[in-house]
């Protein structure tokens, strides 16, 4: 006996996965967004009270070039993800979240704070007939200026995908955020 179609209901189309691993990253930004609003939001906030705004929208220009969140957890770790156009080697839509922490004592700086970060996360790389999923080992500084609720950061993230075949590469990013 021969079943059409029951491989269809089994295994969807690739497009609609990507559709939805799409829709559910927006409506994780947009949650995020939603908490973000109850928080306070400021001009005058210094360097000691940076958790005061715990969520940052902003954008990243490299790869991937797109939306760049980031939401505090406490006054060292952080998770952040970003949603972008990816150029290097395949073009494609990159969705990426890590957990970050950071080390707020190696760099003197005379005003705002200057982080070192590094962490792990998930990436996914939707290219057509060729996606992919890898673990991302990001490491960056981010400057967090004095009285004024923007920070702009630069990383660094090698990546080990490991679907559907094992390989290496990176991200190199730069951005900025606004802080509500």
């Amino acid at each position: 006996m021969e079943f059409h179609g029951a491989d269809r209901l089994l295994d969807p189309p690739a497009t609609d996965m990507k559709k939805s691993l799409i829709t559910l990253g927006l409506a994780t930004a947009m949650a995020f967004v939603a908490q973000g609003q109850t928080l306070q939001t400021t001009t005058d906030r210094s360097a000691s009270d940076y958790l005061d705004n715990r969520f940052g929208a902003g954008l990243i220009l490299g790869e991937p070039t797109g939306l760049s969140l980031k939401y505090w957890l406490n006054e060292s770790f952080a998770v952040d993800g970003g949603l972008g156009g990816s150029f290097h080697r395949d073009n494609g839509v990159q969705l990426h979240s890590d957990v970050l922490w950071h080390k707020f004592d190696l760099f003197d700086v005379s005003t705002g704070r200057l982080p070192l970060y590094f962490g792990v996360g998930g990436r996914l790389k939707f290219e057509d007939g060729d996606d992919r999923f890898g673990i991302r080992f990001p490491i960056g500084v981010s400057y967090m200026f004095d009285h004024r609720p923007i920070d702009v950061f630069f990383e660094v993230a090698p990546i080990l995908d490991v679907a559907p075949s094992v390989s290496g590469t990176f991200n190199v990013g730069v951005g900025a955020r606004f802080w509500f």
